[in-house]
């Protein structure tokens, strides 16, 4: 979902609400000062889209929106997944966060750091919906299998003409027979829904050649994911960081 309007009535949430609560806890310096760095300080400008917490208040999960990531450098990221651990015993806490681009890149990597899936679910009505079940399908199969693949690329763009999200993906078992995936999220002029649709390459360079041309508007559309010869990969393998090769962006 790309650049919602978080002045809309519907997407309105009391900031009040939204709590990490830690300000009773301590963590070590360093931890403390990343954390202020990249989540405490940012923390007026994100949107809750979608949290759990356990029963014993151990572990919150959060899918944040941010509101302030199209005022930074062009293209970056506009979600937040952030994984909270609290020891209230030795009142302190650790975290885990991640940038990522789409909000099941968000719900898939705070799965495989523990939250029930049932429980990421949008909890929130926010920005735009789904506009077709392959959106759907396609959101599910993120969410539940993005252990499978490392992101190499995103561009997030919030022009009104072209409210769209293209994200790079390499799959971790290089036999596959598409084993470099393209994402493209698009939404409708009218802002009330978006589309997701994904595309296969065998090589990097087709990948990369293509959201070029996705970029300048001479993208032909995108190539079928060919269908697997071998078994999935075996869950549990962690997302990595792919290098960021340069790409012309308009």
């Amino acid at each position: 979902m790309s650049s919602p309007d978080p002045s809309s009535d519907h997407q309105r949430i009391d900031r009040e609400e939204f709590d990490f609560h830690v300000d009773d806890l301590d963590a070590d310096a360093e931890k403390y000062r990343d954390f202020f760095l990249h989540v405490s300080v940012n923390q007026d400008s994100f949107v809750p889209i979608a949290e759990h917490h356990t029963p014993d208040g151990a572990h919150s999960y959060y899918v944040l929106f941010d509101r302030s990531a199209t005022y930074g450098h062009p293209g970056e990221p506009q979600y937040l997944a952030a994984h909270l651990r609290r020891d209230q015993q030795r009142s302190t806490f650790d975290f885990e966060h991640s940038p990522l681009p789409l909000v099941p890149m968000a719900q898939s990597w705070l799965i495989h750091r523990g939250c029930p899936s049932e429980a990421i679910a949008l909890t929130h009505e926010f920005g735009p919906r789904p506009a077709d079940d392959a959106t759907r399908a396609l959101e599910r199969r993120l969410a539940s299998d993005g252990d499978h693949f490392a992101m190499g690329y995103s561009y997030t763009r919030d022009d009104p003409d072209d409210m769209s999200t293209v994200v790079v993906l390499r799959a971790l078992d290089e036999q596959v027979p598409s084993p470099f995936r393209v994402l493209v999220e698009e939404v409708a002029p009218d802002g009330d829904t978006y589309t997701l649709r994904e595309g296969g390459f065998k090589r990097l360079e087709d990948a990369w050649q293509w959201c070029n041309e996705r970029h300048s508007g001479t993208a032909a559309p995108l190539p079928p994911v060919r269908p697997a010869a071998t078994a999935d990969r075996p869950p549990g393998t962690t997302m990595t960081a792919a290098p960021r090769p340069p790409i012309r962006r308009r």
